[in-house]
């Protein structure tokens, strides 16, 4: 059998939301710099914000909105102008599946990347004899604790909502309560949100691996955990946002910044090393008016130097969500972004000293990445697990005082409660103690991701086994 010396051919299909397009596209790029030839397969709107940050191979394939009642255009999530249209979208990203099918059996690429949304695409690879690695897009700890609640469901002890249960066999002893995860979702797998994750749990099992946005470094008893006790085959290749490592790179990562990046900087640059605490809930997350309002006497009422992105829950309406005044009070500490924000740029920089975030694994592990604390204020999908990591087993977050899945921050946090937290995490000696943790989980996240480092060498173990595979093949 004679050695195959093509570059492996792999097709990237990320689910149609920028937290799961950002880090696909970012493994797309790790996989190029290795020699494959990386093609990221989306629609034509989602290819439109793609194209901009990147030089890679795109193919679209159409998004049916119109065939299950969406409003044209509406081709990402984080656009849906209603929640009650979320199980919709989900309907119409099911009949990408004949287009999609089309395109392999046309291309037949050495593998796929697929979301855990897309559970349909095992069926398609398997259609044309394709290994399909699943991209759940969020940590081991996580994705360990998900699967011991489903499997012994100790949450049927607890009489209350607000009662708390240990999440039994994890390395550490982790308690819950039944207001932090959607209970509901994983008892009905008949329908709704329930049928999505059962679907997307047995997709995942009959794929050739899992391919995690994480470092073995980071959460080595759960990376164990996840492969060797749960018998999952998974490659770690994080962090990588790690892969943008100029400041032009930053900037073009995502959606095009409301403000102007280099205006951003300057104000950084004039503010004292770990003063400026960043404040972002991530793409999709928005606040009722009144908590908005909270947030910002809380920032004001700190005395700490801020960047704070805000999404509303309505972009229409009165324009008086802030408290009067508020702006001009804080204008020689504070910036205030309206829209999208170049977040790996801001997180970066050497005076910024803390991050005020929901927990989404993507904005946690860029604030790792960055080595900063955090404050903690999950919302909703996996971000309550996210938050135990941040805070009992790496010891580098304060949580803000959250106890509900709620997608729009229905959980009020006063004013009083936002102060206390971005203080915590920003003065004084535990705060300094945090940051050095926090300092010190930054440099690995980088070494992990360098040449011979953990994930490094884990691409490469991954990249050898899909060309073994395809030289048995053929």
């Amino acid at each position: 059998m004679g050695s195959d010396s093509r570059p492996l051919r792999v097709f990237f299909f990320p689910f149609m939301a920028h937290g799961h397009l950002i880090p696909m596209v970012d493994i797309a790029r790790l996989f190029s710099s290795q020699g494959v030839h990386s093609t990221i397969i989306t629609t034509p709107l989602n290819a439109n914000y793609i194209s901009k940050t990147t030089s890679l191979s795109i193919k679209t394939i159409p998004f049916p909105a119109a065939e299950v009642g969406l409003p044209d255009g509406c081709e990402n999530i984080d656009m849906l102008p209603s929640p009650d249209l979320f199980f919709k979208f989900f309907q119409a990203a099911n009949l990408l599946q004949a287009p999609f099918e089309n395109l392999l059996e046309l291309e037949r690429p050495d593998c796929l990347i697929s979301d855990i949304f897309f559970p349909w695409s095992v069926d398609s690879a398997e259609k044309f004899n394709i290994p399909r690695l699943v991209f759940h897009g969020t940590s081991f700890f996580a994705m360990c604790a998900m699967e011991s609640l489903k499997t012994h469901k100790p949450y049927k002890s607890v009489s209350t909502d607000s009662e708390p249960f240990l999440i039994p066999n994890l390395p550490d002893e982790i308690k819950m309560t039944k207001s932090q995860f959607t209970v509901d979702a994983w008892e009905d797998t008949e329908k709704g949100l329930g049928k999505l994750l059962a679907d997307a749990r047995a997709s995942g099992l009959r794929s050739f691996g899992m391919i995690v946005n994480s470092f073995h470094e980071l959460e080595p008893a759960y990376a164990d955990y996840y492969k060797n006790v749960l018998n999952m085959k998974a490659w770690c290749v994080g962090p990588v946002s790690v892969c943008n490592r100029n400041v032009e790179e930053k900037i073009a990562r995502g959606k095009k910044s409301a403000i102007d990046d280099h205006e951003c900087l300057k104000w950084l640059e004039g503010k004292q090393p770990d003063s400026v605490v960043y404040v972002c809930f991530g793409s999709s997350a928005s606040f009722p008016d009144e908590q908005l309002r909270d947030i910002a006497l809380g920032l004001e009422e700190s005395g700490v130097n801020f960047i704070w992105v805000i999404r509303r829950s309505s972009e229409s309406g009165s324009k008086d969500y802030l408290p009067e005044g508020f702006e001009d009070r804080v204008k020689d500490r504070g910036i205030v972004i309206r829209g999208w924000a170049p977040q790996v740029l801001i997180l970066d920089h050497p005076s910024v000293g803390g991050f005020v975030t929901h927990c989404g694994w993507n904005s946690a592990l860029e604030g790792i990445s960055a080595g900063l604390p955090m404050v903690t204020w999950p919302l909703f999908a996996e971000q309550f697990f996210n938050q135990k990591l941040i805070k009992d087993v790496l010891k580098v977050g304060v949580e803000v005082g959250v106890q509900k899945w709620s997608r729009n921050g229905e959980d009020r946090v006063t004013k009083e409660k936002v102060e206390k937290a971005v203080r915590a995490v920003m003065v004084g000696e535990e705060a300094e103690e945090r940051r050095g943790r926090a300092r010190q989980l930054g440099k690995l996240a980088k070494k992990a991701v360098a040449k011979d480092g953990s994930s490094y060498i884990d691409l490469h173990n991954l990249l050898d086994e899909l060309k073994l595979r395809r030289e048995t093949l053929s």
